[in-house]
């Protein structure tokens, strides 16, 4: 598993070859610190590597976390995050990684923590439609109705779609495309949409279900562009990999 940190900027429109204009989220990535590396034969007992991302200010910092950021002859780091990894090759405390470990045309998940929107209603937070009519009389508006029984069970069942919190939660959106990629200003365009508001800390990491053979690649390498045939062959892979086998 290959991933990097960064934050989301913001959405804008690109135009492809066709003259074809897409929608796309425009990220910062990297550069990443490599703070830890641990081991699943060392005490750790499970394989990773902990990223660090934008500095931190001293001030803002506590004994500890300097301390740890020290270990690896590095700045403390506002935004640090575990990435589990099957290679370590080429990762060392203190190297750093940028956004050229992803190529063009790559699919990814994006990982983050979603807008929050306070205490809301059943409309709103569960798309309830509310009453059938407002005519003179109505009785209910935005509310969500009954909730439970009179007999039996007597309670309210677990589970059951009230008015609550909404937002401020973690959230994976899956098989994202690489779209476009600027190496000299860590930039890369995603096709679609993110989660999270804009200055908003994301984990990118290479998609679960689209996985292709890769290996950590160093600062100074060139941003690689996958071939579609090459993309559509991995994707095939996946799928076929997916399906449970056919029984006799």
């Amino acid at each position: 598993m290959i991933g990097l940190l960064g934050k989301k900027i913001g959405m804008t429109q690109i135009f492809d070859k066709a003259g074809q204009s897409k929608a796309v989220t425009v990220l910062e990535v990297g550069p990443c610190t490599v703070l830890q590396v641990k081991q699943k034969d060392g005490k750790d007992g499970y394989q990773a590597v902990q990223l660090g991302f934008l500095d931190k200010k001293l001030k803002r910092t506590s004994k500890s976390e300097a301390g740890h950021a020290k270990k690896s002859n590095a700045t403390p780091k506002r935004f640090v995050k575990e990435i589990r990894t099957d290679s370590l090759e080429g990762l060392q405390p203190g190297a750093e990684l940028r956004v050229n470990n992803f190529a063009i045309g790559d699919w990814i998940d994006v990982i983050g923590t979603s807008i929050g929107r306070g205490y809301q209603g059943v409309v709103k937070r569960h798309h309830f439609k509310g009453a059938q009519t407002k005519s003179h009389g109505t009785k209910h508006g935005r509310e969500p109705g009954s909730i439970g029984q009179s007999a039996f069970p007597s309670r309210v069942l677990k589970g059951t779609k009230m008015p609550g919190h909404m937002g401020n939660e973690r959230v994976t959106l899956q098989n994202l495309k690489v779209v476009n990629i600027d190496l000299e200003n860590n930039i890369m365009a995603v096709s679609g949409a993110v989660p999270g508001p804009k200055d908003g800390y994301l984990i990118i990491r290479e998609a679960i279900k689209k996985r292709r053979p890769r290996a950590w690649r160093a600062p100074d390498q060139p941003v690689e562009e996958l071939q579609e045939k090459v993309v559509q062959q991995v994707t095939k892979k996946a799928k076929a990999a997916a399906k449970p086998a056919a029984k006799k």
